[in-house]
């Protein structure tokens, strides 16, 4: 009886020994970071910008993905939808908390999917036009309030970040204006210059060159604190108590990845993120850094997915067609 379970233990231990050595390697093959907008923007830029350091902490190649359409929904779809294997992740920005109010999603945007990591938060910018009349968030609400519709408020897409914050904005203040929206970031920033439309709530990263050369005009800010970027332009929450609105980064990969892969994953890119190099470009952005265990961006989803359907439902916003 002995013999026999000796023989067993000798039969499985190989097993096991292989099992282990299995989980030990990896990552044992080349690794996809997904970004679910089109070259160029901001997830595929800091995609890019973290790939080389992350991809050597890991000893294995980092290939960046980039799945566009629907506003994001294509691409995050695809990843939720991956293999949990930890070789499929993705990258993405707050308008993934708005995808389900403008799509139905084959997955559950809070519980779907598996929170990784918190890059940094920034803000959106409102922004008008030099030439109109307008300086500031108190005078806004006052020409809205005067001239109901009349304004034109731009943005980088139907259900979008930009569009939702400006959705809250108009239900705070009991305003109306008139959504004009574009396919991106790029050809709303466009008519905004050209005076085609006359205000956005844009994000901060590519507002600042044009606002420091007065091609554009500040007016305040979304998060809850002026930026460091541009401290003197107020936060929209010192005229409009409750308005905040933080646009963030963070990487989360397929439901069921293994724990200590997510683990491995957190930390590695936790420290490249504080890194001098990483962290001089945030600055720079205008962009704080985060890097906290997966559970403080998990807490970050179910807060902004939460808010904006409490959003939608409260000013009966429909956005599916």
């Amino acid at each position: 009886m002995y013999k026999i379970a000796l023989m067993g233990a000798l039969v499985c231990a190989p097993a096991l020994a292989a099992t282990d050595a299995v989980a030990q390697k990896y990552p044992a093959k080349p690794i996809r970071l997904m970004t679910p907008f089109a070259p160029g923007g901001g997830t595929d830029t800091l995609a890019r910008l973290i790939q080389p350091d992350v991809a050597k902490a890991l000893g294995q190649s980092i290939v960046v993905d980039n799945r566009p359409g629907g506003g994001g929904s294509i691409g995050t779809t695809q990843a939720a939808s991956a293999e949990p294997d930890g070789y499929t992740l993705i990258l993405v920005s707050a308008s993934y908390s708005t995808n389900e109010l403008l799509h139905k999603l084959p997955y559950d945007t809070i519980t779907g999917v598996q929170p990784v990591i918190l890059l940094g938060e920034t803000g959106l910018v409102v922004t008008m036009h030099p030439s109109r009349p307008i300086k500031s968030i108190a005078e806004l609400i006052a020409n809205m309030k005067a001239n109901p519709g009349k304004l034109n408020f731009g943005s980088a897409g139907l259900g979008g970040l930009g569009h939702l914050s400006q959705e809250l904005f108009k239900y705070l203040t009991k305003t109306e204006f008139t959504h004009v929206p574009y396919k991106g970031s790029g050809p709303v920033t466009t008519a905004l210059l050209a005076g085609q439309v006359d205000s956005s709530f844009s994000s901060l990263v590519p507002s600042i060159p044009h606002i420091k050369a007065g091609r554009l005009r500040g007016l305040g800010i979304t998060t809850p604190k002026r930026s460091r970027a541009l401290p003197d332009l107020p936060a929209i929450g010192e005229t409009v108590p409750g308005f905040e609105v933080v646009h963030w980064y963070g990487i989360w990969g397929p439901k069921g990845m293994p724990k200590d892969v997510v683990t491995l994953w957190n930390t590695e890119v936790a420290k490249v993120v504080r890194s001098e190099r990483i962290g001089k470009w945030f600055e720079h952005e205008g962009m704080d850094v985060a890097a906290g265990p997966p559970e403080q961006f998990q807490n970050r989803i179910k807060s902004d997915v939460e808010k904006w359907r409490k959003l939608a439902k409260d000013a009966n916003i429909v956005l599916r067609q």
